[in-house]
């Protein structure tokens, strides 16, 4: 594959969106079962985020009407909304063109949190419709104490 040299370095997983129609049954399993603490609260999106060591599990309530873009596009369809990839920081132009010599679209770009604050996300897939967040290191923090 011809193209550019990759404008980032893997720093590791950043978080994993899974998708949920029981919020409360959700948070009990992953606090009370596996022991995950609080994190940040999206609740205009149903989305409630646990830390599991230093990685955020995602929780969003398909049965919110803020998880529209959540919803499978057949009931059953999958419970996994993406997984997020944490990097070093890249030059947002650079990994435009990286990513367009490889012919992978952009589906989204966006400003969101995640288990190292809030910072610049690129949205893609990979050949097989796995969606994919490539985030670089956070440019403040996004509400939480940690």
């Amino acid at each position: 594959m011809a193209g550019t040299a990759i404008p980032f370095s893997l720093v590791g997983i950043d978080h994993v969106v899974f998708i949920v129609d029981d919020m409360e049954k959700a948070l009990g399993f992953y606090q009370e079962v596996l022991g995950c603490q609080r994190g940040y609260s999206y609740p205009t999106l149903g989305m409630e985020q646990v830390w599991c060591g230093a990685a955020l599990i995602v929780l969003w309530d398909i049965t919110h009407p803020g998880a529209n873009d959540a919803v499978p596009p057949v009931p059953g369809g999958r419970n996994v909304d993406h997984i997020c990839i944490a990097t070093s920081p890249f030059d947002h132009d650079e990994l435009r063109s990286h990513l367009q010599s490889h012919r992978v679209e952009i589906i989204r770009e966006a400003m969101h949190g995640g288990a190292r604050g809030m910072g610049h996300s690129f949205y893609v897939r990979d050949p097989f419709g796995n969606k994919i967040e490539i985030k670089g290191p956070a440019e403040y923090s996004d509400g939480t104490d940690w």
